[in-house]
């Protein structure tokens, strides 16, 4: 019988040869199968550019935001904290006590939204969310007031009637410098 000999035998390889297509080939597939995350910013809908001069607006259905570069809010000229602008927003939309200082109606009622150079982009946000969401509470209340079942529910005909009788108007005025701590 045969011996075998330890020290001539051939050691076994790993064929190496195609480990560097594998490679690529898992480089190119890691690259098609990721999604990069971008940011999307505000959704909003532009209305389409018009060079008519816009209908003239009463002074009573404005409802003045501002924001200066210290990230402080002023509200038709009172400072006022953010956790009570979206309540502000909302009282003075409706007017349910036909106050002659707010809105005429809801169909009319403008929220000009202004802010410093320098204004905090969170800041900014939170504001523009705080008004978004007064919008949001008023259609809910309405939807429940007029079918009894919420917003999201409703067919988009019956959607689109409560947004024309409380449209979203929210004017964002022309970028300013206001003093830090004054407006």
């Amino acid at each position: 019988m045969k011996s075998f000999d330890t020290q001539h035998r051939a050691m076994p390889a790993v064929n190496a040869s195609s480990m560097a297509d594998i490679a690529f080939l898992l480089l190119v597939f890691f690259l098609v199968t990721t999604v990069i995350e971008t940011e999307k910013g505000i959704g909003v809908k532009l209305p389409p550019f018009d060079f008519t001069e816009p209908p003239p607006v009463h002074s009573r259905n404005v409802f003045s935001v501002k924001i200066n570069a210290a990230n402080q809010l002023l509200i038709e000229g009172e400072p006022l904290p953010l956790e009570k602008l979206r309540q502000q927003a909302k009282e003075f939309i409706l007017n349910p006590a036909q106050r002659p200082d707010l809105a005429d109606s809801p169909s009319v009622a403008v929220i000009s939204l202004q802010n410093d150079r320098s204004t905090n982009y969170h800041t900014y946000l939170s504001v523009y969310n705080e008004l978004k969401g007064a919008y949001n509470e008023l259609w809910e209340e309405a939807s429940q007031n007029l079918h009894g079942k919420p917003f999201d529910r409703l067919s988009r005909n019956q959607q689109k009637a409560i947004r024309e009788r409380i449209p979203l108007v929210i004017s964002e005025n022309d970028v300013v410098d206001f003093e830090a701590g004054s407006f």
